[in-house]
């Protein structure tokens, strides 16, 4: 291990915001982080969450920020960074409220993973009222501009460039992408499945109007399952659907089990709303279907209908829609779907790898690692 990139080094990553089992932060970065030789300090809500600490990583309980509970997160993040960053090389912070106590971290170099658009999130954000909406985002702007000057940053989409004034890596959030998937079954009842945090903007309310819709029509041969965590309204339209028997869906599921969930299903749902936060990006579901041999129906955001194009993995639908004939056209059409799915899972093995782009992670939290150790003698 003596010649691994991270032997030696140690690495503090920090999240108040996401769920312990974050794919990108504790199963993508993470683990290209541990399988380098890095030795990991795990800073994250698990119980607020209600999970158990992760095997094989130093694991610290911080309080959950959420909604409008989040002075206290914060609070606990910064008492807590201060006294774990002088044994560590880089903090790696995931949230943008972070930044207002990286100060903690000292002499310590912290990195910024960006994950969104952050000033147009606040659009989205159903507990931010409405008169602050514009100074808040005016706030969380001038906050980029400072964490740019002062800390490391690492981009999850090219659109992200727009936000900086500098250059900064692109980390993209591609996915795993196994050699064999078994691809749409081609026989017994069809499953539509969707993968990923549920809330109004990401299309929950399509999908229990899908499911309803599957009903209506008398097709109890094709099922809709969905895997993701919800909240508030969202939490119990899901609840409700799965009561009625309308779909059925699992909740949170870590990502390396969830994905297998997703086998052998006939579409991947990502309906997304034509949101300014999301017209950047190409949210990583998309990718996930297909390098599990699942085509995906997607709303025509500008990159997810490019995705969609080039990849020839699936079918895009309006914006707001309720895809049901699409999805009956791939279930009663099972060579179609193995040939969307087939095409998708070599595309993105060939563009969207996070076996390649996890190489650029390493080398990025290496360097930055040791050049903080050298800095502070």
């Amino acid at each position: 291990m003596t010649d691994a990139p991270g032997a030696g080094l140690r690495v503090l990553v920090c999240t108040v915001v996401h769920h312990p089992g974050d794919a990108r932060i504790a199963h993508r970065e993470m683990g290209a982080l541990l399988d380098a030789g890095f030795a990991v300090t795990y800073l994250a809500p698990f119980g607020g969450f209600g999970v158990d600490p992760r095997p094989g990583v130093d694991c610290v309980d911080v309080r959950r920020s959420y909604g409008r509970r989040r002075l206290g997160a914060l609070l606990d993040a910064r008492r807590k960074i201060r006294a774990l960053a002088p044994a560590h090389d880089l903090v790696l912070l995931h949230d943008p409220e972070l930044l207002l106590v990286a100060g903690a971290a000292g002499a310590t170099p912290v990195v910024w993973d960006v994950h969104e658009d952050v000033p147009a999130t606040v659009q989205i954000r159903t507990w931010i009222p409405t008169w602050l909406r514009v100074p808040l985002a005016g706030f969380l702007t001038w906050l980029l501009g400072r964490a740019e000057k002062r800390h490391h940053l690492l981009l999850a989409e090219h659109g992200y460039r727009r936000l900086f004034h500098g250059a900064h890596p692109v980390v993209p959030n591609s996915t795993a992408v196994p050699d064999d998937v078994p691809g749409p079954d081609p026989d017994g009842p069809a499953r539509v499945v969707y993968l990923g945090s549920l809330t109004r903007d990401r299309g929950a309310g399509e999908i229990v109007a899908l499911a309803e819709g599957l009903r209506a029509r008398g097709r109890d041969d094709v099922r809709v399952e969905v895997v993701g965590t919800a909240h508030g309204e969202t939490g119990a339209a899901l609840q409700a659907a799965h009561d009625a028997g309308d779909l059925v869906w699992h909740g949170f599921v870590p990502n390396d089990r969830a994905l297998p969930l997703i086998h052998g299903a006939v579409a991947g749902l990502a309906l997304l709303h034509d949101e300014l936060n999301h017209r950047v990006s190409l949210p990583t579901k998309n990718m996930e279907y297909l390098a599990h041999g699942v085509p995906v129906v997607a709303t025509p955001l500008p990159e997810v209908e490019s995705f969609v194009a080039a990849s020839g993995g699936g079918v895009v639908v309006p914006f707001g829609h309720a895809p049901v004939d699409e999805v009956l056209a791939l279930a009663d059409d099972r060579d179609r779907a193995r040939s969307l799915a087939e095409q998708g899972h070599a595309y993105v093995a060939a563009h969207h790898n996070w076996t390649r782009d996890r190489r650029t992670f390493v080398e990025h939290v290496a360097r930055w690692a040791r050049e903080g150790r050298a800095a502070r003698g």
